[in-house]
């Protein structure tokens, strides 16, 4: 118990000193306030965001201000980078939450509301006191460049510069830009921008230069020239397009994508406090926030163990029962084929299930998550498949050399060598408890430090209660892909025993984090090698969930961990399956938008 206290005491220092540090460079070291807003919108919903004052604002000294907005299922953490640095400069910020994101409510017309609640936010940014009117600015990245662009279009008196990264105009309700259009206008379109195709028409990220929409946005007949000041900013004519080379969620943690940002904003609109643009600390954040994530990671497995020391819990531990086989060709053989099934399969379906016939699934009032759909039917299918095999390989094989429940982690009561359903329900109460004391954690931190746990897109959010009630509805599909992993992984995949405790742990919980999450690591690693290669993805089609697809290298293989990791402190598969079922849930509601408009 001591040395288990002792790891979770190191864990809770990591998130404390990640979280601080976070907290420190989001506020530029306390010389700017970050506070939570909540606004609401024209039909009564309630959006969220941050509002960033620099110190000495007020309405006797207003601020230039930026609006700023995230793209498609991200949160407004997400633009931390551009959020922090403006705010540095001297510009009062408004980080909103797109509606039906993070927790913002879904607005009426849902996603295909062109404004997505940006509309709200310039009107709210415009009422503040201490903020310049003259001098707003709008930024947005993909969706979100659309959204602050639509807001540009209705309230024009209230916008000097709209500044667009990895995004467009003329696509999806964002209006027409010309020359004549009375704001300052940026582009920063990546050279492996992902989305080049909706966005431009072009295939070759780099050849927006010679679409019609953005001629017309800068008034010439020739291809736009990259980094060439066309008009100007004395009235508000300016146009400049940006190439950094990134790909479009790249932007998020590209110094070079975000210092044209702030360097077109500053030309445009002077700041109250002039810094170079490649004077940045914003990564200083992001390292922040991932020693969060890390030290989350670690307080759930170690308050587990320390749990398994209680006398109530206590009866859940116990020794695996590991099938000692000869070691033959054979096995060698049938353990590598169990590998190679369980890491390939998931891979080649990872589109094909979410997307059948090439569309995403409806959002529904009961489930109002669509790519959320996806990824359970995805989850779903899988299992099954996993379950036909492992029966399969059952009967073919390991029953004959003696495969049975003990083997397979399938009893409860390992001590007593039973199945028992009062050990069932105590597994269960066991992961409800681990599960929601990381989820008070980050609660404490979100509350303490306006940060959550995350890295570039891996984002790990506390659930507000009507996200909640969406994650009831979707954890049984999530429960039965977690139940089948755990089975698959620790009762047939078994790793290599050694001879100390403590390597036989890591070689499991490395083998089964590899068998989890290698075919989809491969998958992203062909979209994106040929991307950077060719400027052109490996799957064409699959622009965001080639994207979607790098969280899920993340959640795989750390489903893979927390499997194995309590199987071996366990003996049986349901208390490392109960964690999955709850923590994969919450990880993929509290992170992914609301679609359905109610």
């Amino acid at each position: 118990m001591k040395k288990a206290v002792g790891w979770l005491l190191l864990s809770l220092l990591i998130v404390f000193m990640g979280s601080l540090i976070a907290f420190l460079v989001q506020t530029n070291f306390t010389a700017v306030k970050v506070k939570e807003v909540k606004i609401a919108s024209e039909d009564g919903k309630i959006l969220s965001a941050f509002l960033f004052i620099p110190k000495g604002v007020s309405a006797e000294n207003p601020a230039p201000a930026v609006l700023t907005m995230h793209g498609y299922i991200n949160s407004k953490e997400t633009q931390s980078g551009f959020n922090i640095e403006f705010a540095r400069r001297g510009y009062v910020v408004l980080a909103m939450d797109m509606a039906g994101h993070g927790y913002s409510e879904q607005v009426k017309g849902g996603v295909a509301n062109p404004a997505r609640g940006a509309d709200t936010g310039l009107l709210y940014l415009a009422s503040l006191p201490f903020v310049d009117k003259n001098n707003i600015a709008v930024e947005g990245h993909s969706m979100g460049g659309w959204s602050v662009l639509s807001a540009a279009g209705k309230y024009p008196e209230l916008v000097k510069t709209v500044i667009l990264e990895g995004s467009s105009s003329e696509t999806y309700g964002a209006p027409k830009v010309t020359a004549e259009s009375g704001f300052n206008f940026a582009v920063v379109f990546s050279k492996y921008d992902e989305f080049s195709q909706l966005m431009w028409g072009v295939k070759i990220p780099s050849d927006i230069v010679k679409t019609e929409k953005l001629k017309t946005a800068f008034g010439v007949t020739e291809d736009v020239v990259v980094g060439k000041l066309y008009g100007s900013f004395e009235n508000e004519s300016a146009r400049k397009l940006y190439i950094p080379n990134c790909t479009h969620p790249g932007d998020h943690l590209s110094k070079e994508a975000i210092g044209y940002a702030i360097e077109f904003l500053q030309n445009s609109i002077t700041p109250p406090k002039f810094i170079d643009p490649n004077d940045q600390i914003w990564p200083w954040k992001e390292f922040g926030t991932l020693l969060g994530l890390i030290g989350g990671i670690m307080f759930m497995m170690s308050y587990g163990v320390c749990m398994l020391k209680t006398e109530y819990f206590s009866s859940l531990a116990g020794k695996p029962v590991v099938f000692q086989t000869k070691n033959t060709i054979l096995d060698k053989i049938a353990w590598w084929i169990g590998f190679a099934l369980i890491t390939s399969i998931p891979a080649i379906t990872f589109f094909k299930f979410q997307q059948p016939g090439g569309r995403s699934p409806a959002p529904t009032s009961f489930w109002p998550q669509s790519l959320t759909i996806g990824f359970a039917r995805w989850a779903t299918f899988n299992a099954l498949i996993a379950i036909c095999l492992f029966v399969v390989w059952h009967f073919i094989y390991h029953r004959k050399i003696g495969g049975n429940l003990s083997t397979y982690g399938l009893i409860t009561d390992v001590q007593n060598k039973k199945f028992s359903l009062k050990q069932l329900w105590k597994a269960f109460a066991f992961a409800v408890c681990i599960v929601f004391a990381t989820h008070i954690v980050l609660s404490m931190v979100q509350w303490a430090f306006k940060v959550d746990f995350r890295w570039w897109v891996i984002a790990l959010k506390p659930m507000d209660f009507s996200r909640f009630l969406i994650f009831l509805r979707y954890l049984p599909p999530f429960a039965f892909f977690a139940f089948v992993n755990a089975l698959v992984l620790n009762g047939q995949l078994k790793a290599k025993q050694f001879k100390s405790e403590s390597v036989s742990t890591i070689s499991w919980m490395i083998s089964s984090a590899l068998a989890n999450c290698l075919g989809i690591a491969i998958l992203v690693i062909l979209q994106v090698g040929k991307l950077y290669t060719t400027q052109t993805l490996f799957f064409p089609t699959q622009s965001l969930l080639g994207i979607v697809a790098y969280q899920f290298v993340f959640l795989t293989a750390l489903s893979g961990i927390i499997s194995s990791f309590f199987y071996r402190r366990t003996g049986s598969i349901y208390v490392g399956a109960f964690i999955n079922s709850l923590f994969i849930t919450w990880y993929i509601v509290a992170g992914q938008a609301i679609q359905f408009a109610s």
